[in-house]
């Protein structure tokens, strides 16, 4: 983030709009968000007109702050930019086909989610046929631990990130099966790794059960998980590997057409 000069004897309208993108790319950058001291050191923006730049970001929307912390984090009007911008985003282009096969393969519900601010967002669902539907939906947010499209992408970060985050935000019981203890999680992320898929067994959602794999991109790094999702009778344990290896492939074709190389 480049830091924004100030002109002397007061500020341009141009001046102001690149100080109020600047403050919301800065504090979209920091998950456990930013306060107006964090804004002023980082960009070098004057306490009283970083103050008056949040307060009209939180009043149009663009963020909200926290009474507690005092700490500003995106609003409920970037979700709704947000929507319209995923009409454009390429790995949703590329994995819209591949997720209608896999759907008809599988017969269960497939979905692609990203990371974002330490949760997992569904981008895009191909529904299962049939009279029985997930309760999911494209802009549903998801905690990593309990589901297995979080479990994949947080078993793929930096892993110098992935303990102080799960720290910070705790492991709370979605069900009796949810994982909640942060060395049990961080073995199961390598298992993660080292088989190339991850298992939510009843741990989000009692009687629903659900595989995923990592979606990469060109540089390597990776893009989305990519899960499909079904009630425990659909999705009995002994399709486990069968399931997994159809999500891994699916999966794959979806990495090499986003350029990724190399067999993960």
């Amino acid at each position: 983030m480049k830091k924004i000069s100030q002109k002397a004897g007061g500020e341009d309208s141009g001046s102001s709009v690149e100080r109020a993108l600047a403050v919301l790319e800065t504090v979209a950058e920091r998950a456990h968000g930013m306060s107006n001291a964090d804004l002023h050191r980082k960009l070098k923006i004057p306490k009283s007109s970083a103050s008056y730049i949040l307060r009209t970001l939180v009043k149009s929307g663009y963020l909200r702050r926290d009474r507690e912390t005092a700490r500003y984090h995106l609003g409920l009007k970037v979700v709704g930019l947000s929507h319209k911008a995923l009409d454009s985003l390429s790995v949703r282009e590329v994995a819209a086909p591949i997720l209608r096969e896999l759907v008809a393969a599988s017969q269960l519900t497939a979905h692609v989610a990203i990371y974002d601010r330490e949760e997992a967002v569904y981008v895009e669902k191909v529904d299962a046929p049939g009279f029985v539907k997930m309760n999911t939906w494209v802009g549903r947010r998801l905690q990593l631990h309990s589901t297995s499209v979080g479990k994949v992408l947080a078993a793929f970060m930096p892993q110098e990130e992935i303990e102080p985050m799960l720290a910070r935000r705790g492991l709370y019981s979605r069900t009796p099966e949810t994982v909640t203890s942060v060395p049990r999680l961080i073995k199961e992320l390598a298992k993660v790794r080292e088989q190339g898929y991850a298992l939510d067994d009843e741990e989000n959602s009692l009687g629903v059960r659900c595989v995923a794999a990592p979606i990469f991109n060109s540089q390597g790094q990776i893009e989305a998980a990519l899960g499909i999702s079904g009630t425990t009778y659909q999705f009995e344990r002994s399709s486990i590997p069968r399931f997994a290896d159809m999500v891994k492939t699916a999966a794959r074709k979806i990495s090499h057409q986003l350029g990724a190389t190399g067999r993960r």
